[in-house]
């Protein structure tokens, strides 16, 4: 498991913007397991919306982009890449499509 210290010795990002709290499997160039853990106090709820809390899509998809992230640098970890002038940007998703709204 990867907690979120270490997610931010891999990660620039910090709160709020920190979508991942920890990974609980990852397989290097092949899988990850994270989650976010989605409270009522989260920044984004206040309007967002009120009385109705929904969790943004688009955080939804950072938040996978960022465990993409955590990926890629383990993976190119793995192989004995110098990763101290390596930076992970997430270009573009295609056809993403939300099955259940995420709630707190």
């Amino acid at each position: 498991m990867i907690d979120v210290v270490e997610i931010q010795k891999i990660l620039p990002h910090r709160f709020p913007f920190l979508l991942i709290d920890r990974v609980v499997e990852l397989e290097p160039a092949k899988n990850i397991v994270a989650y976010k853990n989605v409270t009522i106090g989260e920044p984004i709820f206040q309007g967002h919306f009120p009385g109705h809390p929904i969790y943004p899509g688009v955080m939804i998809i950072e938040g996978l982009a960022q465990a993409g992230g955590v990926l890629a640098f383990k993976s190119m970890e793995k192989e004995g890449v110098d990763l101290s002038d390596k930076v992970v940007y997430f270009m573009s998703i295609d056809n993403a499509k939300f099955r259940s709204p995420v709630r707190p």
